[in-house]
């Protein structure tokens, strides 16, 4: 995600520079809640409108109970275990995928990191390689052979690359039969890269077994390499996870921690959670520890020496998030969360999720007007519902879980901060919504943004787009249809499909019924065609209602009609507003007379433009279109509003203003 402490930091010192301008510039958006009025709840009421309709447990697809011995001065996980699947398709299959992820750190020729991406996560140089060596795949069903030996040894197509790997049958596994495998392997941990890795003693241990891919219900299976900007896609099941770790070392891992033993020097411990897609686990001897309970859920904070304060604001915010999304969005099912910042060193394995554990970020001089710790930690909360549990193809569509997030993210941190949820300092308030629409212009018109990981030209388009952008469409529908009509509709979407792998086809319907066709198409043109829009007043003119000056034929007789001093109170005119784009949202235009009589005019968007009539008793002063910046997507404010007199309103200013603090803002952007 972005950082804003870093553009936090750029924007203080460029405050006296652009500093009126700056607060002028937020304001334009801060104060936009003008939507126009809709109803308070989503009609028709279906399943997905409430806790009660939700599923309770996913499909069990996939079991692992597996053993992990940690080799400390090694950096290597000695591990077994038992992998049950059941074939929960309509179709037979003759053969199984797995993700060995961490191949992708076995040398420079993985995909991963001979990935031509310019920016993003990851880009550093390896500093110690990883990989995973799979010793043993014995099948029981089928007659206790071991299928390792006869799997594929690289990635389909590509002889440089061991992350996903194919391995044949000797006969079809039936819809409804189930496979179970014993496995052996070693995992070597890489120095820190990504999400997973060491440093000295600190041990994050992600993306660590062999993982089966996701069967999808038709019979064919979704694998894919570890390219560098995907993330993951997997069935639910059930972890039952014994880890044996040196004795003083503190553990945090998915699930709820049944047993703890001591002996001979060795930590161990059991954890175990069901309706999950993954598991990982961190090991460190310097974590310190803090826990709360919340919603029913306990909380646990590990964070170095020196981070209390970084983790009672991580503690607060998860707090928060818990309530907030669980009435936003369903409530939170499990009855753990567990929170992990990592040291400085390793800081690329911060902001990071997985199931009932997440990464937090930021150092511990942090300050508390710019709002990083809180961010990073409600983004990667908001993962436990829009990657943990609707879980869909974040490969394909990462649109669904980064995008989405992202939306959530700004929308929870506004309900939590206020206007201020970037940057609250000196009496400047910047919000996530402002931070994520100028980062996200810039890449506007480069690519779609529903396309998947891999499709990206670069990391810095991936991010503007599937994060930035998304936020901002997402933003645009909440403002422009209604805010309770909005949530109420992301949240029917998101209990509706808990456990279930939605595709964006299903995104884009449960959008429509609950805001229109109109909002349904616009989103996928947004999302699918780089759907942009600019609305403009071009000209606005008004004249007194005078009698018509000229030369007049009437009655046989010729008039010439002198205009001269009039008498009449009425003033006729109109105003020329436009719609450049192939988005078309609703919007309010005002027309302004001099002597401040507001007239509203509503435009649909249907057509290219619209000539607004106006009649007051004074001239026409000013237009407005769209005042309360409702079309978040609108991609220049400057040419929102006209002054028809020579003379700068205050209005304009502020519009002048804005165009201009966005473009020195769009600099100052990470």
């Amino acid at each position: 995600m972005l950082s804003l402490t870093r553009f936090a930091e750029a924007v203080v010192g460029a405050l006296l520079g652009v500093g009126a301008m700056w607060v002028v510039a937020h304001a334009a958006l801060a104060t936009a809640g003008g939507a126009m009025p809709p109803p308070a709840t989503i009609p028709n009421a279906v399943a997905g409108d409430d806790d009660a309709t939700m599923k309770q447990h996913a499909v069990d697809v996939v079991d692992y109970t597996m053993s992990a011995v940690l080799d400390r001065p090694l950096h290597v996980v000695h591990a077994t275990g038992t992998i049950v699947w059941r074939n929960t398709s309509s179709n037979a299959v003759r053969e199984l995928w797995f993700h060995l992820y961490l191949n992708a750190f076995k040398n420079e020729r993985t995909v991963f990191l001979r990935a031509p991406v310019a920016s993003g996560r990851g880009t550093t140089t390896v500093a110690d390689w990883g990989y995973i060596d799979v010793t043993k795949l014995v099948a029981r069903e089928l007659d206790g052979v071991d299928l390792w030996p006869g799997a594929d040894k690289t990635s389909p197509g590509d002889p440089d690359d061991q992350t996903d790997i194919r391995v044949p049958l000797p006969r079809e596994i039936r819809p409804g039969e189930t496979l179970t495998l014993d496995a052996a392997w070693d995992a070597k941990l890489p120095g820190i890269i990504e999400r997973t890795g060491f440093s000295d003693d600190f041990h994050m241990v992600a993306q660590w077994f062999p993982k089966l891919a996701k069967l999808e219900h038709n019979g064919q299976w979704r694998h894919f390499p570890f390219y560098h900007l995907t993330e993951f896609y997997a069935d639910f099941g059930t972890y039952d996870v014994t880890l044996d770790v040196p004795s003083g070392m503190v553990v945090g891992a998915t699930g709820q921690r049944l047993s703890f033993a001591s002996e001979k020097g060795r930590d161990v411990m059991r954890y175990r959670q069901t309706d999950v897609h993954d598991f990982a686990w961190t090991a460190w001897s310097s974590f310190r520890e803090k826990s709360a309970r919340v919603e029913g859920v306990d909380i646990r904070a590990l964070y170095p020496p020196g981070y209390e304060a970084i983790a009672d604001r991580e503690i607060a915010t998860v707090s928060f998030a818990l309530r907030y999304f669980g009435e936003q969005y369903g409530r939170y099912p499990y009855p753990v969360l567990t929170l992990v910042h990592p040291p400085e060193a390793a800081g690329e394995a911060g902001g990071m999720e997985y199931p009932t554990l997440i990464t937090c970020g930021g150092a511990w001089y942090d300050p508390r007007f710019a709002h990083d710790v809180e961010a990073i930690t409600i983004h990667e909360f908001g993962h436990q519902y829009f990657y943990g549990l609707v879980a869909s193809d974040e490969q394909s569509f990462p649109v669904l879980d980064e995008g989405i997030n992202s939306f959530a993210e700004a929308n929870s941190l506004t309900a939590m901060l206020g206007q201020g949820s970037a940057i609250d300092v000196l009496g400047l308030q910047v919000s996530v919504e402002t931070v994520l629409r100028l980062g996200s212009t810039r890449a506007a018109h480069n690519e779609p943004v529903a396309q998947a990981a891999q499709a990206f030209a670069s990391g810095g388009d991936y991010g503007a787009l599937v994060y930035g952008r998304t936020a901002t469409i997402l933003d645009t529908l909440c403002r422009v249809y209604g805010r309770d009509r909005f949530m109420a509709t992301l949240g029917r979407y998101t209990r509706r499909y808990r456990f279930e792998h939605p595709t964006l086809e299903q995104f884009i319907g449960v959008i429509r019924e609950g805001l229109g066709d109109g909002a349904a198409k616009n989103l996928e043109i947004a999302l699918s065609e780089r759907g942009w829009v600019d609305y403009a007043v071009v000209n606005a003119v008004s004249k007194r209602d005078d009698a018509p000056a000229g030369i007049f034929d009437r009655n046989g007789k010729r008039e010439t009609i002198v205009r001269g001093a009039s008498e009449a109170s009425t003033w006729r005119g109109w105003a020329l507003v436009m719609r450049h784009g192939t988005l078309r949202f609703p919007v309010d235009v005002e027309l302004w007379s001099e002597d401040g009589t507001l007239q509203i005019a509503h435009w649909d968007s249907a057509e290219d433009w619209i000539r607004i009539p106006y009649e007051g008793s004074s001239e026409l002063a000013r237009v407005i279109v769209d005042p309360a910046v409702n079309v978040t997507l609108d991609e220049n404010l400057f040419n929102n509003g006209f002054r028809v007199s020579a003379a700068v309103s205050p209005r304009r200013t502020l519009e002048r203003a804005t165009y201009f603090a966005e473009l020195g803002l769009q600099g100052l952007l990470p």
